[in-house]
């Protein structure tokens, strides 16, 4: 079994698999050899560093976690799995366990029909019982979809493919859900939101020219993080550029709907997922910003 950091794992191996995406074999060697020793020393430093804030270590089965979610209810952490594809638990223990414990992850999910595409995104829709995944091909991206499973029972509800095996390049990374249960899931590689209605039924998807930002890579990793605001918009990150985007979908046509946010106080450059703390608050992994 390996020794999994989230932190580690979220902010350096998906951008390098993004860009090896875009390089032929020899220039995924060479990338490899200039850039693997920067990743690699990092994970050695946090290992040694004493955390500044509380950490949950835990053994994996696998090697590279994307996203964890906690799940209040069963008093767990639910783990995406970026190697193969999967979902995982870590259980956390009672209030008098031993701080330094190293926890167990659980498999609980592992569908023979998508294996090898990567489990990116997850959030759990609790009035509707079930956890919602982004899928997507990791290193070829030509295909990407969204899986729903049954929280109790983990029999999977729907599989949605979103792009199929074509020549269309695409990711799905992240997704977040509104209050009648359609899910919106960011298009990393395409630029783009596909919504999928409450009973997994493919139904439009959120373009706009101010998605693509000039700079053919800033483009890299587009869209990522994205949650749903009550107040019925939703808030969208573009990694590479550092652009916060409102999309309103309270009327009218999806693609006219589409804000760039000012924010003021830091750059939200390789900005990852994003959490509502309150209607007034969100947090952005990877720009270390609370805003």
């Amino acid at each position: 079994m390996s020794y999994n950091r989230k932190v580690a794992h979220r902010l350096f191996y998906l951008p390098l698999f993004f860009k090896m995406t875009f390089c032929s074999g020899r220039c995924t060697a060479a990338l490899l050899l200039v850039l693997s020793p920067v990743p690699i020393a990092y994970l050695i430093y946090l290992e040694r560093a004493v955390p500044s804030t509380h950490v949950i270590s835990y053994h994996s089965s696998g090697f590279l976690r994307e996203c964890a979610k906690w799940d209040d209810v069963g008093r767990r952490f639910l783990v995406s799995f970026m190697d193969g594809g999967g979902i995982g638990e870590v259980v956390i223990r009672d209030s008098d366990s031993d701080d330094s414990e190293v926890l167990e992850e659980v498999i609980l999910v592992k569908d023979v029909d998508i294996a090898g595409n990567a489990s990116a995104g997850i959030v759990i829709d609790r009035d509707r019982n079930r956890l919602l995944v982004a899928i997507g091909d990791l290193v070829g991206n030509k295909y990407s979809a969204l899986a729903a499973y049954d929280l109790s029972t983990w029999h999977r509800i729907f599989l949605t493919e979103l792009s199929g095996y074509s020549k269309e390049i695409s990711f799905a990374d992240d997704v977040a859900f509104d209050a009648q249960g359609n899910t919106y899931v960011t298009d990393a590689k395409g630029s783009k939101i596909w919504k999928v209605d409450v009973n997994g039924k493919l139904v439009s998807t959120i373009k706009s020219p101010l998605f693509t930002p000039p700079g053919w890579f800033i483009n890299l990793v587009a869209l990522n993080g994205i949650v749903y605001h009550p107040n019925g918009f939703l808030i969208v990150i573009h990694t590479f550029s550092g652009l916060l985007y409102k999309i309103d979908l309270t009327e009218g046509d999806d693609s006219n709907k589409v804000n760039v946010i000012e924010v003021t106080g830091g750059t939200l450059r390789f900005g990852d997922g994003i959490e509502l703390l309150s209607p007034t608050k969100i947090v952005i992994a990877g720009s270390l910003n609370i805003f």
